[in-house]
């Protein structure tokens, strides 16, 4: 991944146009040529939505780090709900181990859940669970054989997991990063999303291929620079 001796001044939330500041997506909706938008076309809208919790999320100094993904997820996308499932069940193994308690319960659920949602969605047996999620759920038994006992009745439809569970896993896995009492929490968010968008592009076929760099005559003249305090 390249590195820059100035990278773009990304900021929170949402800006109505580049001389407000810039987010994740933002500038990712420009370098594809879209409408000026922080929930692009180009990009999956689950993979959207982690790139821009975990751009929220990340503290202003550690933000500009996150940059050089930016060309990394143009052109993401695909109408699979497996993406949706399996973008949400990385997110929650990523952050149970560290997670306060009260969201280790959701996180653990999810886990189950995307991995029930795996069986149907993949033909795979029912029950499987795949060895990252073993180890982490190892890692909070007693949350996991809670979660196990809480799911054991309980059926969700593919379609309003991926409308409605998706987003809320996602959601909390990334605060739940953002609440932990671990070193390193903006390198722990940006690993995140980038183990994600690695992944992601496997299941596109874009592994191979080399996204277009973020050269610095790109954002310049698109990102405004945020004042020093």
């Amino acid at each position: 991944m390249q590195t820059f001796d100035a990278l773009p001044m990304l900021g929170r939330g949402k800006h109505r146009n580049p001389k407000k500041g810039a987010c994740f997506m933002e500038l990712a909706s420009f370098l594809a040529g879209e409408r000026w938008s922080d929930h692009p076309a180009c990009t999956h809208p689950l993979l959207a939505m982690l790139a821009r919790a975990v751009n929220d999320l990340t503290s202003d100094e550690a933000r500009p780090q996150l940059a050089p993904l930016i060309p990394n997820v143009i052109g993401l996308t695909s109408e699979n709900p497996s993406w949706d499932v399996r973008i949400a069940l990385r997110a929650a193994r990523t952050a149970i181990p560290v997670s306060p308690a009260d969201r280790q319960q959701t996180l653990a659920v999810a886990i189950y859940g995307c991995e029930r949602m795996l069986d149907e969605l993949e033909g795979r047996p029912r029950g499987t669970l795949e060895p990252e999620s073993v180890e982490a759920l190892a890692s909070v038994p007693r949350t996991a054989q809670w979660a196990r006992k809480f799911l054991a009745d309980t059926h969700v439809k593919p379609r309003r997991f991926v409308r409605d569970a998706a987003p809320s896993v996602v959601s909390t896995a990334v605060q739940g990063i953002s609440e932990a009492f671990v070193p390193d929490v903006d390198g722990r968010l940006r690993a995140l999303l980038v183990d994600t968008v690695a992944e992601v592009r496997v299941w596109a076929g874009r592994e191979d291929e080399d996204a277009a760099p973020l050269a610095r005559e790109v954002w310049e003249p698109v990102v405004k620079a945020v004042p020093a305090p």
